[in-house]
């Protein structure tokens, strides 16, 4: 008797947890947008900006995920760089592209928690118009220096794709969409040639 209980109460358990898993979609889908915290070195020459994020990935179970995630961050550069700098004008924008396995950690009353991380390629853009003198030389340390003096009219426009990486939570809500609202934050560093820029994007979207 004693047997035949424990093999029940074990079929209940493997049958449970097979329904549970049968309830999580294969495949999941995301897309969302936020404010961006530069960091560092780069947080002392721009200012709080914006980002976009969207991923695409696969469920294993209702614990494990793994995506692939695309951002875009753009970031304004603040006015005493440009003064600096002796320009009117000027951004840096980042691009990412990154695998991120997720992991989540528990649920609350329908909230679903989650950690994440991973990494991937980052492109990071700087770009300067509107020269307030006829010419100019950029000696700024963290923007390098300009290979010839630029006019009014020109524009200093600066790309290198390198490596990074990111951490992060979030917590993702339900909705009568058969989907999910979520709110999360990453740290990301981009590893640049002797230095790194790093940057904090608060997202907020919706996951199906």
């Amino acid at each position: 008797m004693k047997q035949l209980g424990l093999l029940c109460v074990g079929t209940l358990v493997l049958a449970s947890a097979t329904l549970h898993a049968q309830e999580v979609s294969r495949f999941s889908f995301d897309v969302g947008g936020g404010f961006t915290t530069p960091l560092d070195t780069i947080g002392g020459n721009t200012d709080v900006g914006w980002g976009l994020k969207a991923g695409a990935g696969v469920n294993f179970n209702s614990h494990l995920s793994l995506m692939a995630n695309v951002g875009y961050d753009a970031l304004g550069i603040n006015s005493t760089s440009l003064a600096n700098i002796g320009a009117n004008g000027g951004n840096i924008n980042i691009f990412s592209a990154r695998l991120d396995p997720v992991l989540h950690v528990g649920t609350y009353h329908h909230a679903d928690f989650y950690v994440t991380g991973g990494g991937g390629l980052y492109r990071e853009e700087r770009t300067f118009t509107s020269y307030n003198s006829t010419a100019i030389t950029i000696t700024d340390p963290f923007f390098g220096a300009a290979p010839a003096p630029l006019t009014p009219s020109s524009a200093l426009n600066y790309s290198v794709n390198k490596p990074g990486f990111d951490a992060g939570m979030g917590v993702a809500f339900g909705s009568k969409w058969h989907g999910k609202f979520f709110a999360e934050t990453r740290f990301n560093r981009m590893f640049l040639n002797g230095g790194h820029v790093d940057y904090l994007p608060v997202t907020f979207g919706f996951r199906w």
